[in-house]
C-alpha cells in the first residue's frame, strides 16, 4: 500500500486531480476521433494509404510551424488561460467535422482543412500543457506526474478506440467526432475550476523569453540532444500505428469497425502498462536507457510486420506499445525534470517540435510506401530505421554524453 500511495502522490494537489479527470475524457474523446477519422478516409471515402498518409501529415504538420512559438508563450504567459483558448478551438474544430459528416456533407478536402486546423491548436496547446505539469504538482512530483499523464493519455487510447469502434459500427463516423468535441468542454470546466493560488509558478515566468535562448542550451547539453534525435528516429517511423493498424486491419486483414477499433484498445494495454510502470520509477533513467529501449521498439516492429493474421498481430501490439512507451516517457521525464524551469517551456516546444513535428515528414512517405511495396514491408523498413537511429545516436554521441554527465 504504501508503494501504491508513493506512485499516486501527485493526486494530493486538488488542480492535477481536476485535470487529470478531464484529461482522461478528452484522452478518450481525441483517440475516438484518431480511430473514426482513419475510418472516414480510407472506407466511407474509399482513399489508399497514401491518402491517409497526407491527411496525417497535415494534422501534425502545425506542430513543424508551431511548436517553437507555442513553447515561448508558454514561458512568458498565463498557461491556464493559453489552455482554455487551445481546448476551444479544438473543440469547435472537431464540432464541425462531425457536423459536416452527419449531414453527408464532407469530403477529403473538408477533412484535410479540418485535420490542419485540430491540429494547429493541438500545436499550440502540447508544449503549454507539457510545461504546465510542473505549475501543477511542483518540482519535487514531477516525475510522477509526467508518468500519472502518460498513463491518462493511454488510458484514453485503451477506450476511445474501442468506444469508436463500438459507434462507428452501430451509427457510421459522425458521432466520435461529436463525443471528442464534447471531451474538451470537460478540460475548459477544470481549468476554470483550478485555484491559481496553488499553481507553483515560477515569479520569472512574465518576462520575455527567446526560442534562441531554448535552442542555445539543448545544444549545450549533449545528453538531450541525443534523446531528441533518437525521439525523431522513433516518432517519424516508429510510432505510426494510426497509419499501421489502418491499412493491415483494411487492406491485408480485411476487418470491418470493431475489429480495426480493437486494434487501438490491444496496443494501448502495453503502453498504459508501462505508463503505470513508470509512477513507480523516479529515479531518472539514463540516456543509455532510453535510446537501448528505442532500439528495441524497432525489432518488435519488425517482428510485427511478420505476424501472418490479425490474432497474432494483435498479440504483438501489447508488446510494441509496452517497449515503446518505456522509452518515450523516460525521454519526456529526462528532459523535464534537468531542465530549469525557465526554460522548461521552450525546450519541451523543442522537444514537441520534433515529436510531433516529424509526423508531416514520416506519414506521407510511410502512406506511399505502402502503397508501392505493401504495408507489412513498410511497417519492416520503419522498425530498422528506428532501431538504426537509435543505434547510431548512441554510437557517434556516447563519449559526449558521459563526459557531460560526469
Amino acid at each position: 500500500m504504501p508503494a501504491l500511495g508513493n506512485s499516486l502522490r501527485s493526486f494530493r494537489h486538488r488542480n492535477f486531480r481536476l485535470f487529470f479527470i478531464a484529461n482522461l475524457i478528452s484522452n478518450t474523446g481525441t483517440w475516438a476521433q484518431r480511430i473514426a477519422q482513419d475510418w472516414l478516409v480510407v472506407t466511407d471515402l474509399h482513399k489508399g494509404g497514401s491518402e491517409l498518409g497526407f491527411v496525417t501529415g497535415l494534422q501534425f504538420l502545425p506542430s513543424l510551424l508551431f511548436s517553437l512559438y507555442a513553447g515561448s508563450l508558454a514561458d512568458r504567459l498565463d498557461k491556464r488561460k493559453l489552455l482554455l483558448l487551445t481546448n476551444a478551438g479544438g473543440g469547435l474544430t472537431a464540432l464541425i467535422l462531425g457536423w459536416l459528416t452527419i449531414s453527408h456533407r464532407v469530403t477529403i478536402l473538408e477533412v484535410c482543412v479540418l485535420a490542419f486546423s485540430l491540429g494547429a491548436f493541438g500545436a499550440l496547446d502540447a508544449p503549454v500543457r507539457q510545461s504546465f505539469t510542473s505549475e501543477l504538482v511542483g518540482k519535487s512530483d514531477v516525475a510522477n506526474a509526467v508518468s500519472l499523464n502518460s498513463a491518462n493519455f493511454n488510458a484514453g487510447r485503451l477506450l476511445g478506440p474501442a468506444i469508436s469502434g463500438l459507434l462507428i459500427a452501430a451509427f457510421h463516423t459522425g458521432p466520435s467526432f461529436l463525443l471528442n468535441a464534447a471531451s474538451f468542454g470537460f478540460v475548459i470546466i477544470a481549468l476554470i475550476l483550478m485555484r491559481p493560488s496553488e499553481l507553483h509558478r515560477n515569479e520569472l515566468e512574465h518576462k520575455p523569453r527567446k526560442i534562441a535562448e531554448g535552442i542555445r542550451y539543448i545544444r549545450s547539453r549533449p545528453d538531450i540532444v541525443a534523446i531528441i534525435t533518437t525521439i525523431f528516429f522513433a516518432s517519424t517511423f516508429g510510432l505510426n500505428f494510426q497509419i499501421f493498424n489502418t491499412l493491415l486491419a483494411t487492406k491485408v486483414f480485411h476487418k470491418g469497425a470493431g475489429a480495426f477499433g480493437l486494434l487501438g484498445t490491444v496496443l494501448a494495454i502495453g503502453s498504459l502498462s508501462a505508463a503505470i510502470v513508470s509512477t513507480r520509477l523516479d529515479q531518472r533513467r539514463r540516456p543509455a536507457f532510453i535510446l537501448g529501449f528505442a532500439a528495441v521498439f524497432g525489432l518488435t516492429l519488425i517482428l510485427s510486420s511478420a505476424m501472418p493474421n490479425y490474432l497474432s498481430y494483435a498479440l504483438s501490439l501489447p508488446i510494441a506499445g509496452f517497449i515503446a512507451l518505456t522509452a518515450m516517457i523516460s525521454a519526456n521525464t529526462y528532459v523535464q525534470t534537468t531542465t530549469p524551469q525557465e526554460l522548461r517551456g521552450r525546450v519541451m516546444g523543442f522537444y514537441v517540435f520534433i515529436f510531433l513535428g516529424s509526423s508531416p515528414l514520416g506519414s506521407p512517405f510511410i502512406g506511399w510506401l505502402s502503397d508501392a511495396l505493401g504495408i507489412r514491408q513498410a511497417v519492416a523498413i520503419c522498425g530498422v530505421i528506428t532501431s538504426l537511429g537509435a543505434g547510431m545516436t548512441y554510437f557517434f554521441m556516447r563519449e559526449a554524453i558521459a563526459k557531460h554527465q560526469k
